[in-house]
């Protein structure tokens, strides 16, 4: 099998590659370990252009390892340069999927979800890591290092216990949707280290529907748009399509 088989390109040229990632696979190598998106991406390169030596990549921004869904590489200094400034001014606009699991009626996350009572809105917090556990948590505005954090919310379905949430981050934190939400009692379906309860294959229910961005050299709007993973037609199905 070829390494363009084993991708999903949703746009290619001379200066990016925007790709859909799949659940599971980290965005770039920290410890050298895990196979990873970039380095696959980097043999596709190598691959289709019969290029020699080593071939560069730029990486703008990051998806966390069990999120899916649309990721922008740079193909040249350049493009990487101004597609990180982008992302760094909050530019680039991102739209994100996300189902949820809804708290027990009654519950203090039934108080504190706002979409159970409004389908649409905004939530603000902040936020900060916490080295020991590596988890991002919700804090008080006057904690030392803690980062502001906000997005826009719209719910585009709900079923049995599950709501489908359409997510807008304005800022670009860390875990930010992951714990935004499950600090109100609706942990995204599937993320265990947030308070999840079920296994979702490799990943969670978080897919990065939508990256639009500016075009590093010709400056004209980029959309690229990235289907769900098989998985979510399946345990989704009546969530996603509802009769």
């Amino acid at each position: 099998m070829s390494f363009e088989d084993a991708l999903d390109i949703l746009y290619e040229d001379n200066h990016c590659l925007a790709l859909n990632k799949p659940a599971g696979w980290p965005t770039t190598h920290f410890d050298g370990k895990d196979e990873t998106v970039d380095r696959l991406a980097k043999s596709y390169l190598k691959e289709k252009y019969d290029k020699p030596g080593n071939v560069f990549l730029g990486v703008v921004h990051r998806l966390d390892k069990p999120v899916s869904g649309a990721l922008v590489f740079a193909r040249t200094s350049k493009s990487a340069a101004r597609l990180c400034e982008q992302f760094r001014e909050g530019m680039v606009e991102k739209q994100y999927w996300a189902v949820v699991e809804d708290p027990p009626p009654g519950s203090r996350g039934a108080e504190l979800a706002p979409w159970l009572k409004s389908d649409s809105g905004s939530l603000e917090d902040y936020l900060k890591k916490d080295e020991p556990t590596t988890r991002v948590e919700v804090v008080p505005k006057e904690t030392p290092g803690a980062q502001f954090a906000r997005l826009l919310y719209m719910v585009r379905g709900r079923h049995k216990g599950l709501t489908w949430l359409e997510l807008r981050p304005h800022t670009g934190r860390k875990h930010q949707l992951r714990v935004q939400l499950a600090s109100r009692g609706c942990p995204i379906y599937g993320d265990l280290k947030y308070g999840g309860d079920h296994v979702f294959g490799h990943g969670i229910g978080l897919h990065a529907r939508s990256l639009t961005f500016l075009h590093p050299t010709s400056k004209e709007p980029i959309t690229v748009k990235a289907e769900v993973p098989k998985i979510w037609r399946g345990r989704f199905a009546h969530l996603l399509n509802p009769t």
